[in-house]
This record gives C-alpha cells, structure tokens and sequence, in this order.
C-alpha cells in the first residue's frame, strides 16, 4: 500500500476520519472552553469521585487522572463496568460520561449512583443517560461532536479537566492545556497525510506494524497513552495490539522473553512509550526491559513525548498514536470508521436483555 497514495484513502476511508485527526488540536481547545461556560453544580462535603465510562470515554477519564496524578487531593476512580464499587456513598461524586448517553454499563451504574444517594452528574451528547438525569434534575454537561465517537476523546477530557478545575480539585491547568494545543500542532507538521512517508514518522511506523503482533509499552503516567494507541490499533486497523506499563510490567512481561518463539518474534514489534516527565526509575526500566528485548531479537523502538507539561506528554503522543493507527487502516485497506463487529455484538446483547 502506497501511504502517500491520497485519492486512496479517501475510497477507503468512508466517514472522513482522517479530518477528524487533523481536528483534534481545536477540539481539545473547544472542549477546555466549552468546560468554562457550564454551570457549575454545587457540590460539597465530597470525599472521593468516580468517574464511570466505558471506552473511549473511559480512556479520557484515564488521560485527566494522569494529568492530575500530582496534584488532585481526592483519591480518583475509573470504573468501568456494572454498578458501583462499595466506597460509593452520598459523599462520592460520581460522574457518568458517556459520548451516546447509551452506554448499558455507564447507567446501569448511573441507577446504583441514585440508590447509593452519591453526588451525581453526567457529561455525554445526549441518549439515555441525558434523558434520565432531566427527568430527574441530575446536573449534565453536553456537547455536540459530528463524527465517530473515537474520534471525540478531547471533549470528555477537556469537560472532565474544567469540572475538577473550577470545583477547585487541581490548580489552573489552562497553560499546560495551551502548550498542548501547540505542540500537537507543531507535531502535525510532520505527521499528517500530506507529508510523504519517507519524512512522516507516523507513516514510516505504521509501515513497520505490518503483519505484526504489536506491544506499545508506556510508563506508568503514559498508562492511557499505551491504551488508547491499542485501542486505536484494534479499531481503525482491525488488527491485534496489547499494551504493558511500566514498572509493573518489569515484574511480569519481562520473563516472557526467556523462551522465545523466533517464527512468532519475527511477527511482532513493540515500541515503548516515554516522557520527560517519566520517573527517572521507569525510565531505567524502560531502556533495560527494551534491551532485554533485543537481546532475544525481538524489534523494539521507542517514542518520546513532546514538551514540558504532562498534558502536553500526553497528548502529543495521542496525535501521534492516531496518525500511525490510521495509516496502519490505510496499509491493511480498512475503513477506519467501519464498526460491524462492534454493532454485531451489540445486537446479540440487545436480544438478550
């Protein structure tokens, strides 16, 4: 496959996803802006706060909770799933994200938030989870997003980030988030579709994921990262991905080295994932268990995070992710925004109720 090939992508690519990437910098500054604007619920006495997502939704929710990780006083629950966990009380603020308002998981614990007497209040673009906190005066953020929900991971971070912000949760962050929105910017000039791909990183690794396995390694603050770029990988390539963090996965993933496959490691790459902001013993980590990798042959590579900000860490790598994510469509000839499996599943579950 020709990535430089543009008349192509645009067969493949049915939705326009690749504009929704280019996006991302201005929508991040949207949604920051739009959080500044929303009523603020007035919450008091809270002890701890859950946010309950599923998703890309959820992957949000982890990205704000590394972005915080230094400086939020409250301890931070990402749930995902059914109901709620037991530490749910009415001194908990339980925030239900979800982009359709349909997610079963977000309200089915939306009900348990309303039994448990918790603080409550919703982010989404409307469903059944708005519908439900209308009718029961449940304070909602909402926003509107024209494209695939995958595509639309900086609303509820920005909304999420503003909330703890004007609620006095975490210090002002709106310079980190501007030197995010610069930076990413900045990385696009090297990453988008119109640069060829013997200048676009993006493009030459997605070339490298190929007919490959692969692993993304991320540092214990690049944790969301690591998982939303295997998440990406899974849903616009239609290929396999797992993700590990550091440091835990230098007390487990390690070892699988010893025994090595030659046929099956010559099908695999990992790339590990850092940032300045890395603790200097994941850092370590992260250059021995590499090197332990290639001493068993294994192909690995590394990719560094840009600016100075966690935010900026952060994101600048999640531009990056999805460029390579959807270049790696783009080699395989799969429409990044094609979601049959997914609403196959959802059907079987929709007839068994």
């Amino acid at each position: 496959m020709n990535l430089d090939d543009l008349n192509l992508f645009k067969q493949i690519d049915t939705q326009n996803m690749l504009a929704q990437i280019d996006g991302l910098p201005d929508q991040l500054q949207a949604a920051w802006e739009l959080g500044q604007t929303q009523p603020l619920p007035d919450f008091k006495d809270i002890h701890n706060i859950i946010i309950s997502a599923m998703g890309d939704s959820a992957s949000a929710a982890d990205l704000v909770a590394a972005s915080v990780f230094s400086s939020i006083r409250l301890p931070l629950t990402i749930h995902r799933g059914y109901g709620l966990p037991a530490s749910a009380t009415e001194n908990t603020l339980v925030i239900c994200v979800s982009h359709s308002g349909n997610s079963e998981e977000v309200l089915d614990a939306f009900d348990a938030a309303q039994k448990n007497k918790c603080k409550l209040m919703v982010i989404s673009t409307g469903g059944e989870l708005t519908k439900r906190s209308a009718a029961k005066n449940i304070p909602a953020w909402t926003f509107e997003f024209n494209g695939m929900d995958t595509a639309a991971i900086a609303f509820p971070f920005g909304l999420l980030l503003a909330l703890f912000t004007r609620l006095g949760y975490v210090p002002n962050p709106s310079a980190d988030v501007a030197e995010a929105v610069a930076m990413m910017k900045r990385s696009q000039q090297h990453i988008v579709a119109e640069m060829i791909a013997a200048k676009n990183p993006a493009k030459r690794y997605a070339g490298q994921l190929v007919g490959r396995w692969v692993m993304f390694v991320g540092t214990q603050n690049l944790e969301p990262v690591a998982r939303r770029w295997k998440t990406q990988v899974n849903q616009m390539a239609k290929a396999g991905a797992n993700f590990e963090v550091i440091p835990e996965a230098t007390h487990n993933t390690l070892l699988a080295t010893l025994n090595p496959n030659p046929t099956l490691n010559a099908h695999t790459m990992t790339l590990f994932l850092r940032a300045p902001s890395d603790h200097p013993r994941n850092r370590l980590r992260s250059d021995a268990m590499r090197q332990a990798f290639m001493l068993e042959a294994l192909n690995t590579d590394v990719i560094d995070a840009r600016g100075e900000s966690v935010i900026a860490h952060l994101w600048t790598l999640i531009i990056f992710g999805d460029y390579m994510a959807y270049y790696l469509a783009m080699a395989y000839g799969a429409d990044p925004s094609e979601e049959n499996a997914l609403l196959s599943f959802k059907d079987t579950l929709m007839r068994n109720p």
